[in-house]
């Protein structure tokens, strides 16, 4: 966001970028500066112009979908039809979002506030347009929901119309939960899996991990591409599973690597490197 939402695409296309992921404000406060219809214009023309073929907005991280709270409830789904509402308006193509925690209040309840929320997200938006949302599944920490492919199959299945649900999978959270990516077989299991119980047909997003904590750790801690837990071998073989050829990914690596500020080239580099077949000792 630094320098407004044109320099985005200008900082992705530097990088030999063809996806791209960004907040449209801060993430850490509930307040949103309108985007202005000459901002709006101006981005959507830039974007149009660019390698950019992919674009998804992040929600705010305040949201929390699954909350006991009454009042934090009305305010996140009140946060997120303006997400949604300013995805549309700058032309993306998804919104992805957290589900939040129930803090104590059950996952059963947990997973009916959420379906509650994405329903009233359809109503008050008329539909989403050609935006989908795309729920993310989390480390398991605490009492956060979504770790499981149950609970998102679960979520999907249950919301009264489901035509732009789809699901973003984070390699570092599905690890930290417990799915194995670390070599061919790890991610068949793992892909297969995630079929059986959302299905294949509704995972549209990765984001592209490492991570610094081992399996199950239920830790919520990137690291850059093949020097974490999951590896070379685990992240290439995600990269080039065919059932994952088509779908964008995105990478949330640290930003600085070895003292120096240049980490999101050094990760790309990685990943063209895995995509091919191609891993480093």
């Amino acid at each position: 966001m630094a320098g407004g939402l044109v320099r985005a695409v200008d900082a992705a296309e530097a990088l030999g970028n063809t996806a791209l992921q960004i907040f449209t404000h801060s993430p850490a406060v509930w307040r949103m500066k309108p985007i202005s219809d000459e901002e709006a214009a101006r981005f959507r023309e830039r974007r149009a112009a660019s390698s950019i073929r992919y674009l998804v907005v992040h929600t705010m991280y305040l949201l929390n979908l699954a909350t006991p709270d009454d009042a934090l409830y009305e305010r996140s789904i009140d946060g997120l039809v303006e997400e949604a509402r300013r995805a549309v308006r700058i032309g993306a193509d998804a919104l992805v979002t957290h589900l939040g925690a129930h803090v104590g209040g059950g996952i059963e309840r947990a997973i009916d506030r959420v379906v509650g929320a994405l329903d009233r997200l359809g109503d008050a938006t008329g539909g989403l347009g050609k935006l989908h949302l795309l729920l993310e599944n989390t480390a398991g920490a605490g009492t956060t929901i979504g770790s499981s492919f149950e609970e998102l199959g679960n979520i999907v299945s249950s919301v009264r119309d489901a035509t732009h649900i789809g699901v973003c999978l984070d390699t570092c959270h599905a690890f930290a939960a417990g799915y194995d990516l670390r070599s061919n077989d790890a991610v068949d299991d793992t892909l297969g899996r995630f079929d059986r119980t959302v299905g294949l047909g509704r995972l549209e997003l990765v984001h592209l991990n490492d991570t610094r904590f081992p399996l199950g750790s239920r830790r919520d801690r990137h690291a850059h591409i093949g020097r974490g837990e999951i590896g070379p071998s685990g992240l290439g073989a995600v990269l080039r599973h065919p059932r994952l050829r088509r779908v964008p990914f995105i990478l949330e690596t640290p930003k600085e690597l070895d003292g120096r500020s240049d980490a999101d080239a050094v990760n790309l580099a990685e990943v063209r490197r895995l995509r091919e077949g191609e891993e480093h000792e």
